[in-house]
């Protein structure tokens, strides 16, 4: 099949004509899974000022040596330090301080009791302060204290860019005090299905009708990888329905459309026909399986991508060419897919050596990978895809891998161990 495209050449095409969408400012507080377009170094250090890891008192560590549940110590309580404490306490000698946690030491102060090791322990903490307080239990300096700094320190770098933003990372944002930051902007993938016979969901069914699971499925996987999706509907088998479909995106041009079925030999295929007509493709058959018919050029200047229409074709097409395109949109490296080895328990065949993905499921034993299919590995067969965790991959020009052997197999399950 010499007129098949290797799927490493049809992916350098792909990315090939395709640029990063820039940055933009974005809250912090609302950064959630967006891209950082800048380093982030701290304007502050965290904490900024020493504070109590607990609810306790403040003490200086050698005036309370010798406590202990036997021989407590008392000390009068001179200072009562809330959590948002604005003035700096100095704590006299021979005193105690009640504080509560997150709030300030007091200067003198070099260790926090907790209420537990004291005879306040169990006993009412809000109202007035009390004027003593005993100890059960010695203290070293240091104890039970969050030195300021000691968390993160002013001008520390703290995110790179290029990252992808976590809950957490916006967390550290907001309290470094960073209100604004850049972050790439967000790709816009419009997304269509084709076909007479589609239903959408809600829909009865009825003979010769299927749902139409393409545009859920690929939904989810691009929005996972940070897309705004356009959904732009279901396009039927005639030429002025697809190009109705695909002049919607023209008030507003999106970074990509991405279609699936429409794009093979079919008689009623004119997905293929209307983005000739309208524009160009650059290919459109892929040494590949599943999705040899993977169709790439541009609608009206806009840059398309033509899935199968088989559901786990699509899947694996859009992993295989549209989730690059995202990452490079965002200005990250395109490949990052996480590749394992693993030995096989079973044979597999690509009878044409075509390049070939199959459903799996890795599970380790001994501390190796091991690999078995998940059942039948039909096109249409979208289950196989749900009870798999990985694909296995059978290089181009390989016809045949025997148990026993080792392959690459790409981890979809993001919890495997």
């Amino acid at each position: 099949m010499t007129d098949l495209l290797p799927v490493r050449e049809a992916q350098e095409r792909i990315l090939g004509v395709i640029k990063s969408r820039g940055s933009e400012t974005c809250k912090a507080e609302l950064a959630y899974h967006r891209v950082l377009a800048e380093n982030i170094s701290s304007p502050l250090a965290l904490p900024p000022f020493n504070n109590s890891s607990m609810d306790g008192y403040a003490v200086r560590s050698d005036e309370i040596s010798g406590a202990s549940s036997a021989s407590p110590v008392t000390l009068p309580v001179s200072l009562d330090i809330p959590a948002g404490y604005t003035q700096q306490g100095v704590l006299a000698r021979g005193t105690a301080a009640r504080i509560l946690t997150g709030a300030p030491i007091p200067e003198g102060a070099d260790a926090v009791i907790p209420v537990e090791d004291t005879d306040q322990y169990k006993k009412p903490q809000t109202g007035p302060m009390q004027t003593s307080v005993s100890f059960y239990k010695a203290a070293k300096p240091g104890d039970n204290l969050r030195r300021a700094g000691e968390d993160v320190q002013l001008g520390q770098l703290v995110l790179e860019k290029g990252r992808r933003l976590l809950p957490q990372d916006v967390g550290v944002l907001v309290s470094l005090g960073i209100r604004e930051i850049q972050v790439y902007k967000k790709p816009r993938i419009a997304l269509f299905s084709s076909g007479d016979e589609l239903l959408l969901p809600g829909q009865p069914m009825a003979p010769g009708k299927i749902y139409d699971s393409n545009t859920y499925v690929l939904t989810g996987l691009l929005e996972d990888a940070g897309a705004e999706v356009i959904r732009l509907g279901v396009a039927h088998d005639n030429p002025e329905s697809v190009k109705n479909t695909l002049d919607q995106v023209l008030q507003n041009p999106p970074d990509l459309i991405v279609g699936s079925a429409g794009v093979s030999v079919g008689a009623f295929d004119y997905v293929r026909e209307v983005i000739e007509a309208n524009g160009s493709l650059s290919f459109w058959r892929v040494n590949m399986r599943p999705g040899k018919p993977v169709a790439f050029g541009n609608y009206k200047g806009i840059p398309f991508i033509g899935l199968p229409g088989n559901p786990v074709s699509a899947y694996i097409g859009a992993l295989v060419f549209v989730l690059p395109i995202i990452r490079k949109l965002h200005g990250l490296p395109p490949f990052t897919q996480k590749v394992v080895q693993a030995v096989l328990d079973e044979p597999l065949s690509s009878p044409d050596g075509r390049e070939s993905f199959y459903r799996g499921v890795l599970s380790k034993v001994d501390g190796v990978y091991h690999a078995r299919l998940t059942g039948h590995q039909g096109s249409g067969n979208l289950f196989s895809l749900v009870q798999a965790n990985a694909l296995l991959v059978v290089p181009a020009g390989v016809n045949r891998i025997s148990a026993g052997e080792t392959l690459s197999a790409w981890i979809l399950d993001p919890e495997l161990k």
